[in-house]
């Protein structure tokens, strides 16, 4: 009996002390303030607002950097944005939102493929197409306990941890064609280049070196020969004649040919090396195709050496 009662006070023992833990153990979402909180003091970072929206209920920080105007988006609005995107710990970054860190797509469909606080980020507070913001989104409506991404959480920028928050940067496109060319002049700008000039549809082309003049020129129909490649504007080259196992590579005109590269290219002849930088809309536009991301732009180099029509 004696041996009975003293097992009994030892369980309701262990039982209280486990309450009191659970009681003073921070919850998830007290944990993500804390740790958001601390982020942005340790960053110096500043002008960071709490969303109230719905009773302040969802953790999530976030700043406008430039507003954008019109109807509030929707749900059922089609988007267009692009970030870049970092762990609170610093060990996954990812900034490349010139090709993957982008968004084509309904705004209610965000989550499929993106956490669930970016989705409620967009719809809630930056509302506007046009607007660019920095938004912390808690771990709770992010990836969650598990994270996300392939190995080990200690290989940066390969997986998100588990309970990590992330910092985002966004900007929402309101018009992609104006976006598109605001990007093509900046890339131009940057790089110093000269020498191109953009057609009326928007396409920037630089001859480098005219063609013969001997033999066909190409046009609707036409095969040609060349050596090419194909970069972002981030100077990471998706596909060329050398990456593809080739020494020629071999097109047909309207056969697969982007728009974008038929423009510049039409008109030229054998000998012609010319580069261009194509909108999204004339390369791989809204649907992208691996590796190429949806609304990316693309740069080109052509050297042209034998034209059939």
């Amino acid at each position: 009996m004696k041996q009975t009662i003293f097992t009994l006070l030892v369980l309701i023992s262990i039982g209280l002390i486990s309450c009191r833990k659970d009681r003073n153990d921070p919850d998830i979402k007290q944990y993500d303030e804390t740790q958001i909180k601390n982020y942005i003091a340790a960053n110096s970072i500043t002008g960071m607002l709490r969303d109230t929206t719905d009773g302040d209920t969802t953790g999530i920080y976030y700043k406008i950097l430039s507003q954008g105007r019109g109807t509030p988006m929707d749900y059922s609005d089609q988007i267009s944005f692009v970030f870049t995107i970092r762990t609170l710990d610093g060990k996954f970054i990812s900034v490349d939102s010139l090709n993957a860190n982008h968004y084509y797509g309904y705004l209610g469909h965000v989550s499929s493929s993106l956490p669930k606080g970016l989705q409620i980020a967009i719809h809630n507070l930056i509302k506007y197409k046009g607007t660019a913001a920095r938004v912390i989104i808690p771990s709770h409506l992010a990836y969650g306990v598990n994270g996300y991404g392939s190995g080990s959480s200690s290989n940066a920028n390969t997986h998100i941890g588990g309970n990590q928050s992330l910092d985002y940067y966004i900007n929402v496109v309101s018009n992609q064609e104006v976006y598109d060319d605001a990007i093509i002049k900046n890339y131009i700008k940057t790089k110093g280049l000269t020498g191109f000039v953009p057609t009326a549809d928007g396409v920037y082309v630089k001859v480098v070196t005219p063609g013969t003049g001997v033999g066909d020129a190409i046009t609707d129909g036409s095969n040609f020969t060349c050596t090419y490649s194909g970069k972002y504007l981030n100077d990471v080259v998706f596909g060329s004649t050398t990456t593809d196992g080739n020494t020629i590579s071999s097109f047909t005109v309207d056969a697969g040919l982007r728009v974008g590269v038929k423009e510049a290219l039409t008109g030229q002849t054998a000998g012609a090396a010319v580069s261009m930088i194509i909108p999204s809309r004339f390369g791989y536009g809204t649907a992208g195709s691996s590796p190429i991301g949806s609304n990316v732009v693309l740069y080109f180099d052509f050297t042209i050496a034998t034209v059939t029509n």
